[in-house]
C-alpha cells in the first residue's frame, strides 16, 4: 500500500494581495465607486463571510467580482461590524431582572482596527501593477487613504479562506 504524505507548507503560501480602506461609505456605494474606476464589476455575494464570536454569528458583507481574462478573484470585504449581545447581570438586586443589550464592534482581521475594507485580489501566476490600482482608487474623493497591507503581518489569515 502506497503512503502519501502532505506537505503542510503549500498551504501557507498566500497567493492574493490585500488592500486597505478606510472610508465613511457604505458597502454598497464604496463597490460602485470601485467599479467606476476599475475595470471590474463587484456584485453583492449571497455568500458572507461568517465569524463566530462570544456564541454569536457576525456576518460581514462581502462584494465578488472574477475576472475570467485575468483569472483574478476581487472580493471586497468588510472589515467591522457591530452585533448587539444581549447579557444578563450578574449580581442579584433591585435591576437584576432586566437585560442589558451590549453593543459590540466584531472585527474580521483584529490587528487592523482602524481599516474599514478590506479589497483581497487572488490572482493566478500572472502580475498585476497593484500600484496603479492604488493610484486609482485614491481618486475616490470618499476614501481617505489606501494602501497595500502586508500579508506577513496578518495574524488571522484564517478570516481570509472563504
Amino acid at each position: 500500500m502506497a503512503v502519501h504524505k502532505l506537505d503542510l507548507g503549500e498551504f501557507d503560501e498566500i497567493d492574493y494581495n490585500l488592500i486597505a480602506i478606510h472610508t465613511s461609505l457604505e458597502d454598497y456605494r464604496l463597490a460602485y465607486f470601485i467599479n467606476q474606476k476599475l475595470p471590474i464589476n463587484l456584485s453583492k455575494s449571497k455568500n458572507e463571510i461568517e465569524i463566530s464570536f462570544q456564541e454569536e454569528n457576525s456576518q460581514f458583507s462581502r462584494f465578488y467580482f472574477y475576472d475570467e481574462e485575468n483569472t483574478m478573484d476581487w472580493n471586497l470585504i468588510q472589515n467591522k461590524i457591530e452585533i448587539k449581545v444581549l447579557k444578563n447581570p450578574e449580581q442579584h438586586d433591585l435591576f437584576s431582572e432586566t437585560i442589558t443589550e451590549v453593543v459590540t464592534k466584531v472585527y474580521l482581521l483584529p490587528e487592523f482596527k482602524k481599516v474599514d475594507y478590506f479589497l483581497k485580489v487572488e490572482k493566478s501566476e500572472e502580475a498585476f501593477d497593484i500600484l496603479k490600482i492604488l493610484q486609482l482608487l485614491n481618486t475616490i474623493d470618499s476614501i481617505s487613504t489606501v494602501y497595500e497591507v502586508d500579508t506577513s503581518k496578518i495574524k488571522s489569515k484564517n478570516n481570509l479562506i472563504f
